[in-house]
């Protein structure tokens, strides 16, 4: 029986994983725009913001998130802040007034974001979205076999997801190191920078927006 539940939750955190989103898009800009470097510290700090919720979860804090309304929308709308001050700022740099006009074809220098920076964005962001802790109160109990076992199978189903989550992330952070030189030529990436404001300010609102 503890088999087929863990071979059930690692077929649903899968598909989880491989579903794009924000986290997705925030590692495919950041390693595009800042090297690889910069993406595997986003990616890093956005399973590390995974722990920090799976951690709560199997202390049983993020039960909070669906017992009270109030925290619940307390994170939503810090949340949703977040996302449209991203959002506003990948939109303000792309504007032609706040980039440095050059030819296309000549390659743009990369972001200016230190691998903290990434590392701290990449948490922050995870931390903010609310929708992270209800997926572990809510899953996680699902895929816990009864008795004392269920203590022990809390950190493994978290481990378990983050560790998926990294190879999919190191994936993701290759694939973007191949087509960095195109994603570095100054129109490719005010438009890149244009989609992901549209994105995050589309989320924030969404985010804000839902009860």
């Amino acid at each position: 029986m503890t088999t087929t539940l863990f071979l059930t939750f690692v077929f649903v955190a899968l598909i989880g994983v491989l579903t794009p989103g924000l986290d997705t898009m925030l590692i495919l800009r950041h390693s595009l725009l800042g090297g690889r470097r910069v993406g595997v510290a986003t990616f890093l700090g956005i399973n590390l913001g995974c722990l920090i919720w799976g951690t709560a979860s199997v202390a049983g804090l993020t039960a909070l998130l669906t017992a009270s309304q109030v925290a619940y929308d307390i994170v939503r709308v810090a949340g949703a802040a977040y996302l449209l001050w991203l959002g506003g700022s990948a939109l303000w740099k792309s504007l032609p007034r706040n980039r440095v006009q050059q030819a296309d074809d000549v390659p743009v220098e990369r972001v200016a974001l230190t691998a903290f920076g990434a590392l701290r964005s990449g948490m922050v962001t995870n931390l903010l979205n609310p929708k992270v802790g209800v997926f572990y109160v809510s899953l996680l109990p699902q895929f816990l076999p009864p008795g004392a076992a269920a203590f022990a199978w809390g950190p493994l189903l978290v481990a378990t997801h983050i560790s998926i989550g990294l190879l999919w992330s190191t994936a993701l952070v290759w694939l973007a190191g191949r087509a960095s030189a195109l994603f570095q030529r100054q129109r490719v990436r005010a438009w890149l920078d244009r989609i992901t404001a549209t994105v995050l300010i589309g989320l924030g609102l969404k985010l804000a927006a839902e009860g």
